[in-house]
């Protein structure tokens, strides 16, 4: 396992600053985040900056671990879903062409959709996911979707019925244990079931039950990532270990993103020391 950040937590910082700090600080990858709203926002990334993009990421020996593309999959309006089914189709391009050659491409996303509308829209769902999968495996890209707390698609059942009925090989998940946490769900519970299946990971710090949890930076929270990464290592992922900074952290007062990136990474160094989990630091 290796230790990437997502860009997510830097939505003020330009990736001139961004890339050469989470090099400095011993991150061995980036995810790219590319919502609106971010220096990275997909819109804005013109040929030009593309290829600066990856000239920096070559020039400070760091992977592109995945590109974060949430956008909505579950959208009933058909020219939205069509203009999100765009969007999607254009990340998984991006990761395409800003991942290097030997490395696999990846393209994370949410599935979205207000909670409790699963059981009406998981057909729908299972049907774009499939079709993106078509899309992503001509492209030699992986889709990654991730379960996520306060969506239609927030629980490991759910995770497993829709890789069973999707059954693609370019469809895995992006596991990101803490929306598990905050709904009750322990490490030993999902972490055998999700691991399997995933192709990339997010880790945050988290206290409390949904709706009121509160998240938090890998280090600053009461999260047991010594047995997470434990468990991880028995279950046989060998991916990154993706360290994402939520917003709720972000709106505090005082935020400095180099600082929250630096707290979250040497947690999880010290959790790997910990666990004797294997840390591989290669470039």
């Amino acid at each position: 396992m290796r230790i990437s950040y997502c860009t997510w937590g830097m939505m003020k910082v330009d990736m001139e600053e961004a890339i050469p700090a989470i090099a400095k600080i011993g991150y061995h990858g980036i995810e790219l985040a590319v919502t609106p709203g971010w220096p990275t926002d997909l819109a804005t990334l013109d040929t030009a900056r593309r290829q600066r993009i990856r000239q920096l990421l070559d020039q400070y020996n760091l992977k592109l671990s995945a590109v974060a593309g949430h956008t909505s999959m579950c959208e009933i309006d058909e020219e939205k879903n069509k203009a999100n089914m765009q969007r999607l189709r254009d990340s998984i391009d991006l990761a395409a062409e800003l991942t290097a050659p030997d490395d696999p491409a990846i393209m994370a996303s949410l599935i979205g959709g207000p909670e409790g509308a699963w059981e009406e829209r998981k057909m729908l769902v299972a049907e774009r996911v499939y079709g993106l999968g078509e899309y992503a495996a001509k492209k030699g890209v992986i889709l990654a979707v991730e379960p996520h707390s306060g969506t239609a698609f927030d629980t490991p059942d759910k995770a497993l019925w829709l890789m069973e009925m999707v059954n693609h090989p370019a469809v895995r998940l992006n596991f990101d244990i803490s929306h598990f946490d905050i709904i009750g769900i322990g490490i030993d519970e999902c972490v055998p079931q999700m691991a399997p299946l995933a192709v990339h990971t997010h880790v945050k710090d988290q206290r409390g039950r949904y709706p009121n949890h509160e998240f938090l930076t890998p280090g600053s929270g009461p999260f047991d990532f010594v047995h997470y990464l434990s468990a991880m290592h028995k279950a046989g992922y060998t991916g990154f270990i993706g360290m994402e900074v939520s917003v709720m952290v972000q709106r505090k007062p005082g935020y400095d993103p180099f600082v929250d990136a630096a707290l979250g990474y040497y947690a999880l160094v010290h959790a790997f020391n910990e666990s004797g989990a294997p840390l591989d630091k290669s470039s």
